[in-house]
């Protein structure tokens, strides 16, 4: 499949938008995938997370109408939203119209005047792939609202988007995610990783250098899909709720070691026995950038991935031997990224070695019978914003 690159679309957003509406859009939203590079099943959990904003990302054309209505239309996907305000609620649409118009259901539940509006989103972020193209989707939809308002996505109301977010996937779609993803979808800034603590929503930049270091970050797409709304997710979910009910604390991150150690189910044990090794590996991992200490990071991102293997049980063969593909090819270090059971791999690679890498990740899966991965660099990048359609 070879390398996915973040191109710029504009040209063929805008007259698609054209092209369905007779009508040449006034706004653009756009907003960035992620990849999260330590912290897997942390932030449900009030942990740690150390996600960068994608280069790929969603972006939203968009243009107010004056009859309430509203019309939602994807060039990735075949189906469509045509509906009044009301119909954008818990009950409402599904799929991924479930995500775009339960932002605007819950920005008008935030109070903000949102209009009838057309919108056509395109998107670069590979669906399924554990990248969050859902709040890519659901922040540049967001912003582009915020746009037609003008309201710059800054301050208090880029947070405002964040919970729009946020409240769309959780109570519109039914996904029971932790909010990481709204978060770095927003926030994120170039060659900087957001460092975010669930328990008391702070959040830092931490600086990468990247260029400076000579490393890349590799993403690699097994193209095995993976989807939120069915049952492993939720189960980790529910497994690390009944590990703190247990030990008496309110949330994993209050538990230690020993607490957890002490468990008598397996199961609870080894789930919660994940979470809280994978919040110290968070800021052990942000130590080691400071530092440049690449022994350590090799360690601590083959833990982390040892740990979703064996403890979180959310890893697949594919993640797997794209894994032990890319530290065999030289790699500084590799694990899952994402919410598991399919999607994708992140690996801290030397900028020399990166072709090697590829080759030796699709060498793998080919011998393996799989399905040919998709890969990408994940360029640290800036967050959501909108800007008016000049011309």
């Amino acid at each position: 499949m070879g390398m996915l690159e973040a191109e710029d679309r504009t040209d063929l957003l805008v007259a698609a938008f054209e092209r369905l509406t007779d009508a040449r859009p006034t706004v653009f939203g756009r907003a960035p995938g992620r990849v999260n590079l330590m912290g897997e099943h942390t932030d449900y959990n009030a942990g740690l997370v150390l996600p960068v904003a994608l280069p790929h990302g969603t972006r939203a054309a968009a243009r107010a109408r004056d009859d309430g209505r509203v019309r939602l239309l994807s060039l990735q996907q075949d189906d469509a939203f045509v509906g009044d305000l009301a119909d954008r609620g818990p009950g409402g649409p599904t799929g991924w119209t479930g995500y775009a118009a339960g932002v605007l259901w819950a920005l008008s539940r935030e109070g903000l005047p949102v209009p009838g509006v057309d919108l056509v989103v395109d998107s670069t972020v590979p669906l399924g792939a554990g990248l969050s193209s859902s709040a890519a989707l659901e922040c540049a939809v967001g912003a582009a609202v915020l746009g037609l308002l003008e309201r710059p996505v800054v301050g208090a109301t880029a947070e405002l988007l964040v919970r729009a977010g946020i409240t769309a996937e959780r109570e519109v779609v039914g996904a029971p995610t932790g909010g990481m993803d709204q978060a770095v979808s927003v926030h994120g800034t170039a060659d900087h990783a957001l460092l975010i603590d669930f328990e008391d929503e702070r959040r830092r930049s931490v600086p990468l250098q990247l260029t400076e270091r000579g490393l890349a970050l590799l993403v690699t797409d097994t193209r095995v899909s993976h989807a939120l709304v069915d049952g492993g997710y939720g189960s980790r979910r529910d497994d690390c709720e009944e590990a703190a009910r247990l030990l008496g604390v309110p949330s994993l991150r209050k538990a230690t070691l020993e607490q957890v150690e002490g468990l008598d189910d397996d199961r609870l044990r080894r789930r919660a026995r994940h979470v809280v090794t994978e919040i110290d590996r968070v800021t052990a991992t942000v130590a080691a950038l400071e530092t440049d200490d690449r022994e350590a990071l090799a360690r601590l991102t083959a833990d982390s991935h040892a740990s979703m293997r064996q403890d979180f049980e959310i890893s697949c063969p594919e993640l797997d031997a794209a894994v032990a593909a890319a530290v065999g090819a030289g790699a500084l270090g590799a694990r899952m990224t994402g919410g598991g059971f399919g999607g994708s791999a992140v690996a801290w690679v030397p900028t020399e070695r990166v072709d090697r890498v590829v080759t030796a990740i699709d060498d793998s899966f080919a011998e393996a019978g799989f399905r040919s991965p998709q890969h990408l660099l994940a360029t640290p990048s800036a967050g959501a914003a909108w800007t008016p359609v000049v011309g």
